[in-house]
């Protein structure tokens, strides 16, 4: 049987920071991380790619706000959002993804699958909101807006400004998880759990509802990637490894880490939340369910035989 790899693109791989997200850039960021993804095709593996969504996400719920106060159109919510920028990424990932497979004369399906994952509405993450969205800010900004709006604003632990964070529960449950295993399993690459899928809860026992948070892409992914029996599992990102004591004299790039190494390394401190923190926690329960290894690299470091930092039991 054919490996089965997951790979979760990063919001680099889709949008960097010193851009402003139009059309023509995410694109070309899309193509160029799918044009990477070609050392695993080639080497003949079934692929199921997540991504996340969290500059789109953010910029989409600016929109609504927007069009909410200057035309009076209602403002949808954050799982809506969800949504929509499935699509459009999905839809970006898939043609851009087809691009690629035409210029090296490969026949694959690609297939975007609009996905929803259940969460737990008492999760405590309701009560402290981590995950970054939208554009970032300077702290005066943050300030004036946190003021106008309610929201909470947090430090890019890169230096880099301000963003919004919002709710990020523990996917639970990933909807039609066995129709995405056949269709990878039968060759197709698939798109799913973007932006770490649509989160939903039971708001009675027979009927689901969407509520007001944005899933970790790395966590969906890792659960995504336990379920349907993935052998290898991708976490794509702006660095090339895994570092401790990062952005200080004493920096280290991780190669290969154990379960326990990763452990005494979280608890440490020394992955930031909102950052590589949930990369790593998302590593670790891939493995620990079964999977063989996680790698988090850079799209540029697919398929090198040193390239990535590698988590393994």
């Amino acid at each position: 049987m054919k490996k089965l790899a997951v790979i979760a693109f990063g919001g680099n791989a889709l949008l960097r920071g010193d851009q402003i997200g139009t059309i023509d850039e995410q694109e070309a960021n899309v193509f160029n991380t799918c044009t990477q993804l070609l050392e695993l095709l080639k080497k003949d593996y079934d692929i199921v790619i997540g991504h996340g969504n969290g500059p789109q996400v953010g910029n989409v719920l600016l929109q609504h706000e927007g069009g909410h106060k200057m035309f009076g159109i209602p403002a949808m919510p954050i799982d809506f959002c969800v949504a929509e920028t499935q699509g459009s990424i999905g839809y970006m990932i898939e043609q851009q993804m087809r691009n690629v497979l035409e210029k090296e004369h490969m026949e694959r399906d690609i297939i975007t699958i609009i996905t929803q994952v259940e969460v737990d509405k008492n999760d405590p993450a309701f009560q402290n909101p981590t995950k970054p969205v939208g554009p970032y800010y300077t702290q005066e900004e943050a300030d004036k807006y946190a003021a106008e709006t309610g929201a909470k604003f947090a430090a890019d632990p890169r230096g880099r400004g301000f963003r919004k964070v919002v709710a990020s529960p523990k996917p639970m449950k990933i909807n039609n998880i066995h129709s995405i295993k056949q269709l990878a399993r039968d060759g197709q690459i698939v798109i799913t759990v973007g932006g770490g899928g649509i989160p939903v809860f039971h708001v009675e026992p027979n009927k689901l509802q969407g509520i007001d948070a944005v899933i970790d892409k790395d966590l969906a992914s890792s659960l995504l990637a336990t379920q349907i029996g993935a052998d290898e599992f991708y976490i794509l990102t702006d660095v090339p490894k895994v570092c401790i004591n990062f952005n200080k004299p004493e920096e280290k790039r991780l190669d290969r880490i154990t379960i326990a190494e990763a452990k005494q390394y979280l608890a440490e401190g020394h992955f930031a939340e909102g950052s590589m923190a949930p990369k790593v926690r998302a590593a670790l329960y891939f493995v620990e369910n079964g999977g063989k290894e996680c790698i988090i690299t850079t799209a540029s470091e697919l398929g090198k035989e040193d390239g990535g930092t590698v988590i393994y039991n």
